[in-house]
């Protein structure tokens, strides 16, 4: 990959990869370390693209796989931070802040395509290829943390 097809592609993505990272690890330190490694595969493999939607899905799938690889690692095993130091992120409406803290909260499984589904705008179909699942299980995961957002923002909802 030549030196300024790397950087526009960096510029283009590096939102979206930081966002995944983000919504997969909750802490922007370790979110950090996930981008740098998911540009970092992108730079070393010598990969062909067929086009923008096929970058985009490739760099999206090595966040997550590489955000997975973080949480199996030792030393996150055999470490318990001290504090959780996630800065939080600015919302002019508040209930996208409410929103936004309910979604993080959910276990990984449905985190995960909560955030493709609604915030990078996936089909459930495009899900389950770039998880490597089902569309079924795609769709029961979306169901159930729909049903445990909505337990979380009772009181929001009324």
């Amino acid at each position: 990959m030549e030196g300024a097809e790397y950087i526009q592609i960096v510029h283009e993505y590096l939102d979206t990869v930081y966002r995944v990272a983000l919504s997969s690890s909750k802490n922007p330190h370790d979110a950090e370390d996930i981008v740098q490694s998911t540009f970092l595969k992108l730079l070393e493999g010598n990969r062909e693209f067929r086009d923008e939607e096929h970058i985009r899905r490739w760099l999206i799938r090595v966040t997550i796989n590489e955000a997975k690889s973080l949480w199996r690692s030792f030393w996150r095993k055999k470490v318990i931070s001290l504090e959780e130091t996630l800065e939080e992120p600015k919302f002019f409406e508040p209930e996208k802040s409410e929103l936004f803290w309910a979604v993080q909260k959910l276990p990984p499984r449905y985190r995960e395509v909560t955030y493709l589904y609604y915030y990078e705008e996936y089909s459930i179909k495009e899900i389950a290829k770039l998880l490597r699942i089902s569309e079924t299980a795609i769709q029961t995961r979306l169901m159930r943390a729909r049903e445990k957002l909505r337990q979380q923002l009772k009181e929001a909802w009324k």
